[in-house]
């Protein structure tokens, strides 16, 4: 098991947010989250990053307790994550945005990342030289994935990819989530409405109210 979470409780201040979560991605596995706004899909994953602190349970990792493990380390182990806001410095162009995270944590092999984030995501390597505030949301999005591939061997977490994007970048989006399986990654990603991605979709996981339900099969 790739990423195992069991029993996972999260407070934000005195407010309990998770309560007894219990969720699995396989190697090679794309898995969904699906579940309203104000579920706890996105604390879940601020929580499996280091974001957030866990208060009860466990978080496993290719072997490896997360719950105490500080947040830069768990990047070092090869995970990624793509938050909901894209979290993108205007300032700095496309390229400069998606180096950002490889330049932090002093990688060796930078060029060779870039390489792979081009061949997946190939419209980056045309959006390079610009500003990434001249991009649509949509266009951002993808920045934001390809940011988080250059940390990621592993695991890629993708929070709210389709949300406010347009029909056209949506399909877009799923076709990348579907490039990630064939090249072995492994995913989680959520969202309100996981429709777009339901053809790459192995499992799903539904969330209200910061339980996880029975788990549902892919979206058809």
């Amino acid at each position: 098991m790739l990423l195992d979470v069991k029993n996972l409780d999260v407070r934000i201040g005195p407010t309990s947010i998770l309560r007894q979560v219990n969720l699995q991605v396989r190697q090679g596995q794309i898995v969904g989250l699906a579940g309203r706004n104000g579920a706890g899909k996105t604390t879940l994953m601020r929580t499996v990053m280091g974001l957030l602190a866990v208060d009860n349970g466990s978080i496993m990792f290719d072997g490896q307790e997360l719950a105490k493990m500080p947040a830069y380390r768990r990047t070092s182990l090869g995970m990624g994550f793509a938050p909901e806001d894209r979290r993108l410095i205007p300032e700095l162009s496309v390229e400069e945005n998606i180096r950002l995270p490889a330049w932090a944590l002093n990688s060796k092999d930078i060029e060779e990342r870039l390489d792979r984030v081009w061949r997946i995501i190939p419209e980056l390597k045309v959006f390079g030289p610009r500003r990434a505030l001249q991009l649509s949301g949509g266009q951002q999005k993808l920045v934001a994935i390809g940011r988080a591939l250059m940390t990621a061997d592993k695991l890629l977490l993708l929070d709210e990819p389709f949300e406010g994007v347009a029909p056209a970048l949506s399909k877009r989006i799923a076709e990348v989530v579907g490039e990630l399986s064939k090249e072995g990654f492994s995913a989680l990603l959520s969202g309100a409405d996981l429709q777009h991605a339901g053809n790459v979709i192995d499992y799903t996981y539904r969330m209200d109210r910061g339980r996880i339900e029975v788990p549902q099969p892919a979206i058809p």
